[in-house]
């Protein structure tokens, strides 16, 4: 269950954030991750680093209010900082020892969904992925 469910807690994360229209859904998520960089603030245990990393990720959460990418990188380095955290020791949440591998298992799978362009379950079903045909592009013609 420690994998499991973090990982059903991404998808969950990812079905319920897609029933926010866009573009609000990409800056409502934009805002989420800068506000999941903060989440060691209060005793993270790598001092100043918590400060420069939520600095770091606020800026890209700036970039995701217009960027699907980066608000997946922000997850990513999200992931990053609570595996971190898992091995020094000092979960997420202090009472829960794997709390941060938890988040750390959970963010990727936000990710992956941003990286996509966190495109609806509707939208999810409607890509098609191309023929190898279509993915061939034409030969252009060349002025002499």
């Amino acid at each position: 269950m420690t994998y499991v469910l973090p990982i059903l807690i991404g998808v969950l994360y990812a079905l319920l954030m897609s029933l926010i229209r866009e573009p609000h859904r990409r800056r409502f998520n934009a805002i989420m991750v800068a506000g999941a960089g903060a989440a060691y603030l209060s005793g993270g245990g790598f001092g100043g680093w918590e400060l420069v990393f939520t600095a770091v990720i606020t800026y890209v959460a700036y970039r995701g209010l217009e960027s699907w990418t980066f608000i997946g990188i922000g997850w990513l380095m999200h992931t990053a900082w609570d595996l971190v955290h898992h091995f020094k020791g000092n979960p997420i949440i202090p009472f829960a020892h794997d709390s941060s591998l938890g988040c750390a298992i959970c963010d990727p799978v936000i990710a992956l969904w941003c990286l996509r362009g966190g495109p609806s379950p509707r939208e999810l079903l409607r890509h098609k992925h191309p023929t190898r045909l279509q993915d061939q592009a034409a030969p252009k013609a060349t002025a002499l």
